[in-house]
């Protein structure tokens, strides 16, 4: 009887067949040099975001933490979050991004958060 398996299309190779491979050549390799720039770059986007944790405690209105807490931490749409506040999807929108007049963008956290983290030299 053969030990070919037409069902279970596996080859057998014997455990110590791979030992001869070194590291480098397995593909969920990474090289030190990658992964020093990845875990510095983790460290950045935490710093970042504390910094801007602490910008929308201390600089936003009520109003405008609450919608940019629901809309980006929480993920909830416009029309969600004015269900919640019981504002409209418009006025919501006006807290997140403000609102154009005259070619000039006006009011919105997230241009006061941009203004907030240049003056304090935290880049995004």
């Amino acid at each position: 009887m053969s030990q070919f398996n037409p069902d279970f299309w596996e080859i057998p190779v014997a455990p110590t067949y791979f030992n001869q491979f070194c590291n480098e050549d397995q593909i969920w390799y990474e090289p030190p040099v990658l992964r020093e720039k990845k875990h510095d770059s983790r460290a950045k986007k935490q710093s970042v975001l504390t910094h801007v944790r602490e910008i929308i405690d201390q600089e936003l209105t009520l109003l405008q933490r609450r919608c940019v807490q629901f809309y980006f931490f929480e993920e909830k749409t416009q029309e969600e979050i004015s269900r919640i506040l019981g504002i409209s999807r418009r006025v919501v929108s006006q807290h997140l991004f403000g609102v154009r007049r005259n070619g000039r963008q006006i009011g919105g956290a997230i241009n006061k958060i941009r203004k907030v983290c240049g003056k304090r030299g935290v880049s995004l």
